[in-house]
């Protein structure tokens, strides 16, 4: 089976945006669980013992000049899988992805999709849908200039609200 989100990437000539919105995402993930009984990644230590394999997709992607930038909506105060998620993105800024973090309360006024996703190139979108729990259920391609539209606009609102990873601290 292929990834989605590795063909659009390696597809895209210039961006690639991903919009996150929920407060927690697959709580069966060995690595979240790992994090929850006390495992840390040590940005000092050896880089091969917290790059992962997606971090070389991210520094393949953004070597060859694609803007990758991932924008998250969380709720505060933050739920502890958002907790794991600010702890393990040090890696992907290093990598060369851009991350900002955007306070719910500060996204009431924007019009948002109703869930995750990516954006390609500005012109093809990749939905993820989740189970309530946040097990991912099915992905979705669109490519209709209105739904474009609108999730560019969601997202370059996000983006210019939001906190980059370095300045934002948990709540």
């Amino acid at each position: 089976m292929t990834n989605p989100v590795l063909e659009g990437l390696a597809e895209s000539k210039v961006s690639a945006v991903h919009l996150e919105m929920r407060d927690a995402y697959q709580p069966s993930d060995p690595e979240f669980i790992a994090w929850q009984q006390g495992k840390r990644l040590d940005p000092a230590a050896e880089r091969s013992s917290w790059w992962r394999p997606f971090l070389d997709v991210v520094a393949e992607t953004t070597a060859r000049g694609l803007v990758m930038r991932r924008a998250r909506v969380v709720s505060e105060p933050v739920t502890d899988y958002i907790r794991y998620e600010y702890d393990v993105t040090f890696p992907n800024v290093r990598a060369g992805e851009q991350v900002r973090w955007l306070p719910r309360r500060k996204a009431a006024d924007i019009a948002l999709p109703g869930t995750d996703l990516w954006l390609f190139d500005g012109s093809s979108v990749l939905f993820t849908y989740f189970s309530g729990v946040g097990e991912v259920v099915d992905r979705e391609w669109r490519t209709e200039p209105a739904v474009v539209e609108l999730v560019q606009s969601a997202f370059e609102t996000v983006w210019e609200r939001a906190i980059p990873h370095e300045e934002y601290r948990l709540h």
